[in-house]
């Protein structure tokens, strides 16, 4: 595995980014483990919080630099500061030595075993938005403009605004390979009580970037969000994707408001333009 450039050491000598090819505002850079400080940054943050607009103004950096947007900040109690989460990325291992589907299904069979259902199996990709707007199933409400990284910048708006669960967010950008691979390219531990190493729950997110357009917009000590580019049309897919999404976070239903797989489907995933998830 070729090891990724991290370009964040340059912020150190060029804090606005410019040989970079950014125009970044001030920021910090953060290395803080549970460990003590990494041998490199993690991520840059923002010291001002996120106001609308400010995702679409910094996405370049995924291009120019290989740097990828997310919001950080708090959720209910949750701590609002990175350098407070105890991250520890010498527990991740490589998202792309996982296979979404195994598991998916290891986690399922834990989990589910009780109900005595079985796996389902993936769900199917939902077509882009510009591929429904054409042909005899032709969907009048897909928008051909809205493909996964608008989509991340309208959810992030949304985050920004303050409307969310999301508390004193700032911007931080991130060295990783995509989006799905935030979580693990910091050492993110929010799902430590399900499991140490968040890699896998990376390559879940990498089979959703390609089959849903997701990104990664939101982390905060222990909630995730993502954006959906492609979301579910019909119950059926919906039911099919809230599978995936019990086995993901079992948490979705044994402690939501939901009592049912069907019944999360119908509220939180028909249609839904954001996934949040959430670990005790």
């Amino acid at each position: 595995m070729a090891i990724l450039p991290n370009q964040l050491p340059t912020l150190a000598a060029d804090p606005t980014g410019r040989s970079l090819g950014l125009h970044l505002p001030p920021g910090t850079l953060l290395d803080t483990t549970v460990d003590g400080p990494w041998s490199e940054p993690l991520m840059w943050r923002a010291d001002a919080p996120a106001a609308p607009g400010d995702w679409l103004r910094l996405a370049s950096a995924r291009r120019t630099a290989g740097l990828h947007p997310v919001l950080v900040g708090g959720g209910d109690r949750s701590e609002p500061h990175p350098d407070k989460w105890e991250l520890d990325p010498g527990l991740a291992s490589y998202p792309g030595d996982h296979d979404a589907e195994e598991v998916l299904a290891e986690f399922w069979e834990e989990y589910a075993a009780e109900d005595d259902a079985d796996w389902p199996g993936l769900a199917a990709a939902v077509p882009p938005a510009a591929d429904r707007t054409t042909g005899p199933d032709a969907d009048p409400d897909a928008d051909p403009d809205i493909g996964p990284d608008t989509r991340a910048a309208d959810v992030a708006d949304s985050l920004a605004a303050g409307a969310s669960w999301l508390t004193e967010p700032r911007l931080a950008l991130v060295p990783a390979r995509r989006s799905a691979d935030i979580p693990a390219a910091i050492g993110w531990v929010g799902p430590v009580n399900y499991t140490d190493d968040v890699a896998p729950l990376c390559a879940v997110l990498r089979s959703w970037e390609d089959r849903f357009g997701i990104r990664v917009v939101a982390l905060a000590l222990d909630r995730l969000t993502v954006s959906v580019a492609a979301p579910a049309r019909t119950p059926a897919e919906a039911e099919a994707i809230a599978a995936e999404h019990f086995a993901f976070c079992p948490a979705t239903l044994t402690q939501g408001v939901h009592d049912s797989l069907r019944a999360y489907a119908e509220h939180e995933v028909l249609g839904a333009r954001a996934w949040t998830f959430w670990w005790d």
